[in-house]
């Protein structure tokens, strides 16, 4: 699977995440109130979100999410490593958009994208969320994840944070409200 291809929705297109972003990027990432229910809460600082990024870069799957309307980078995103939990699964994650972007189906659209174009390879998608953070529960249920039994637990902000385990597969996708029709 092409882990960067170009996808494009109504209003967002999601392009490979480049080194020049960063600027655009970060100007985004330092508004603190994107981070205050994340695990990552201090991710709005510039020496923590240095590393998110590089990250990213490295990683060989992260995307810069672009307004359709404005041009501008809205956020970023990215695939993790293929089958690296479970064959057959792909992780969606490392998301989040500017503020502005909130609340109007913007999570939802770029979700549909990246879903539609993992599910052509893998049999499910997983999404890890902290377990106390309710904003990203909630989206995930919206989006139609599926809560797992599966759990994991990482170092965030200088605390053990506990992470649920969502998860999409090809058949709920294609009956979910991610849909198309």
């Amino acid at each position: 699977m092409n882990r960067q291809p170009v996808l494009e929705g109504s209003r967002l297109t999601l392009r490979p995440l480049l080194p020049e972003d960063w600027e655009a990027l970060f100007a985004l990432a330092s508004d603190p109130a994107i981070w205050v229910v994340h695990p990552a809460h201090d991710r709005w600082q510039e020496p923590v979100f240095r590393v998110f990024f590089d990250e990213a870069i490295a990683s060989g799957g992260a995307f810069a999410i672009i307004d359709n309307a404005s041009g501008e980078i809205a956020g970023s995103t990215r695939y993790g490593a293929a089958e690296a939990e479970a064959p057959g699964e792909i992780e969606i994650g490392w998301s989040f958009l500017a503020r502005k972007y909130w609340g109007r189906g913007h999570n939802a659209e770029f979700k549909r994208l990246m879903l539609a174009h993992a599910l052509e390879h893998f049999d499910r998608v997983i999404f890890q969320v902290g377990a106390d953070n309710v904003v990203s529960r909630r989206a995930m249920a919206n989006i139609g994840g599926i809560l797992t039994d599966r759990t994991r637990s990482y170092e965030r902000g200088g605390a053990m944070v506990e992470h649920v385990i969502f998860e999409i597969t090809r058949e709920s996708f294609a009956k979910g409200p991610l849909a198309l029709s």
